[in-house]
């Protein structure tokens, strides 16, 4: 996903296009794991893509293109 270990909730945010707020609900419903740093959250980037991995809607196609299956 991206080079660096840890990622702010507003990179994740703007990442994912939701807002911060959806972000912070999501580590205080632990559902993504963060850890915290001052009043700021970081979040491993390893851990946002087990995340978005887990909430996938349908698995990735094998061959890697994310084309429309009902065609």
């Amino acid at each position: 996903m991206l080079s660096r270990p840890f990622m702010t909730t507003h990179e994740i945010a703007e990442l994912l296009k939701v807002r911060e707020a959806t972000v912070r609900g999501w580590i205080h419903d632990q559902q993504l794991r963060a850890i915290k740093l001052g009043r700021e959250f970081r979040v491993a980037v390893r851990d946002l893509e087990a995340f978005v991995n887990a909430n996938a809607t349908r698995p990735p196609e094998p061959d890697g293109t994310d084309e429309d299956r009902t065609q």
